[in-house]
């Protein structure tokens, strides 16, 4: 599913029943992998973490990933952490390419000045290294 589709296609009974790791959008919790718990209603679920307080959260807020960990319907704090560590949520969402893309936005959000102006000079030493490469490649080509 493409991200920031949000929930539309996923009905209550689904979401209650596979317990889906999302992606929060809200601006407290923003980008927070939460787990749905349980439904509230047809626009909002209760959500939970293991570093936040469970919440109410409009479904409009969340984006659906591929991550499901097996629990019951609101469990304790405890049983949701150590459900979280049995399925490896934390690797599976490092290792999947939204996650890695989320990672970098970070990174290059924290880098300084001085930071963008290497990170643009190595962008340009490898653009003139491609472009002797290319040229060396079309002359091979023509001759």
């Amino acid at each position: 599913m493409a991200k920031g589709s949000g929930l539309i296609w996923a009905t209550a009974e689904d979401l209650a029943r596979n317990r889906p790791v999302v992606l929060s959008l809200y601006r407290q919790i923003l980008r927070a992998l939460v787990v749905i718990v349980d439904v509230v209603d047809q626009n909002r679920a209760l959500v939970d973490a293991p570093d936040m307080v469970r919440c109410q959260i409009n479904f409009k807020r969340l984006s659906l990933t591929d991550i499901k960990i097996d629990i019951k319907r609101v469990p304790k704090k405890s049983t949701l952490i150590k459900a979280m560590e049995e399925a490896d949520v934390k690797t599976k969402w490092e290792n999947s390419s939204w996650g890695k893309k989320l990672i970098v936005q970070k990174r290059r959000a924290a880098l300084s000045d001085f930071d963008r102006f290497k990170v643009m000079l190595a962008r340009i030493k490898r653009g003139g290294a491609i472009r002797q490469e290319l040229a060396k490649l079309k002359k091979a080509s023509t001759a």
